[in-house]
């Protein structure tokens, strides 16, 4: 492993033209309309963990197409008044495990909603929340980038953006949780949720998105070969004849284009030897992003990017600015 993309100076000014669909604001506020037709039924049922400094609730409510999302809602015992709440969202392949799983941000006096992932949670942890399928989705390459990706109506992201936005509005809806003091985070996969739902909630007021995945993905796929973003050269390998109508559809997808949305305070963070989510890919999203910025440099990293170093990054960055 080495630095394979551009030097950082070249990084720290890379400003990609963006591809922007005409009609992408018309479409992400007819798929948020539709899904707010159904009601939240947002549900947190205690659930016996055994610990004695934080309450757990098993979550659910409905997202895309009025469907159940599961997750996990975490509260300090010890606490006075509404709280700061922190949305995670989780990297790609995992699931919401198991509430005790997620100790940090309610340990840190937060309260801290975990959005299961629809269709994920058989790779690293377990998830339970289902991807009902609508018809007419198109043959994909094993994995989630491609599932639906010929149409930006049946792509499986449109699906997952929406839920996010949904667990943001669930969290919101708990007696417990301060809805002007809401931050987003998620690292990988979780980070470019992150990103979008930034994009598209006016809720959201912090965003801390770690090394994130799903920025700038015609570069992505031609910089590197490692999975996620290989499924989507794959496919285009075979269907050599759907490659333009496969990147229209990734570009409502974009966390280029959500970042110009973006109006949170942000900490990013970027790995220089990250083969997964490439340097360039996150700048491109961090240069264009129009709300207040900082960007923390893990110069040797792959896609661990800074791990429990980033961790003290993102706490105090909290703290300054959504106070316990």
């Amino acid at each position: 492993m080495a630095f394979f993309d551009m030097p950082r100076h070249e990084l720290e000014h890379y400003r990609p033209e963006r591809k922007e669909a005409p009609d992408f604001d018309q479409f992400w506020a007819r798929t948020l309309t539709e899904a707010r037709e159904f009601p939240l039924d947002a549900r947190f049922n205690p659930v016996d963990t055994g610990l004695r400094t934080v309450e757990a609730y098993d979550v659910s409510f409905n997202g895309y197409n009025g469907q159940t999302v599961r997750g996990w809602l975490l509260l300090p015992v010890q606490r006075t008044g509404k709280l700061a709440c922190v949305v995670e969202f989780i990297g790609y392949g995992g699931g919401r495990g198991f509430a005790t799983d997620w100790l940090l941000w309610s340990s840190m006096g937060y309260a801290h909603l975990v959005m299961d992932t629809r269709g994920q949670g058989s790779t690293w942890s377990k998830g339970d929340t289902p991807d009902p399928e609508p018809e007419g989705t198109n043959p994909q390459h094993p994995g989630f980038m491609t599932r639906g990706v010929l149409q930006p109506d049946t792509y499986y992201y449109r699906r997952v953006f929406t839920d996010a936005v949904r667990a943001v509005e669930c969290a919101m809806a708990h007696p417990a949780v301060d809805a002007e003091r809401i931050a987003v985070t998620g690292g990988s996969q979780g980070g470019g949720i992150s990103l979008a739902v930034a994009g598209l909630s006016d809720a959201v007021k912090v965003m801390m998105p770690d090394v994130p995945f799903l920025c700038h993905y015609r570069r992505a796929t031609q910089i590197t070969d490692n999975d996620p973003y290989a499924e989507i050269m794959r496919y285009c390998k075979v269907h050599r004849d759907k490659i333009e109508q496969v990147f229209n559809t990734l570009s409502y997808f974009d966390g280029v284009n959500f970042a110009v949305r973006g109006k949170a305070q942000s900490l990013f963070s970027v790995a220089l030897m990250d083969l997964i989510c490439p340097p360039s890919t996150v700048y491109a999203a961090y240069n264009h992003y129009a709300g207040p910025k900082q960007i923390t440099v893990w110069e040797y990293n792959n896609h661990e990017g800074g791990a429990s170093y980033q961790t003290q990054e993102k706490l105090r960055f909290l703290r300054e600015r959504l106070p316990i």
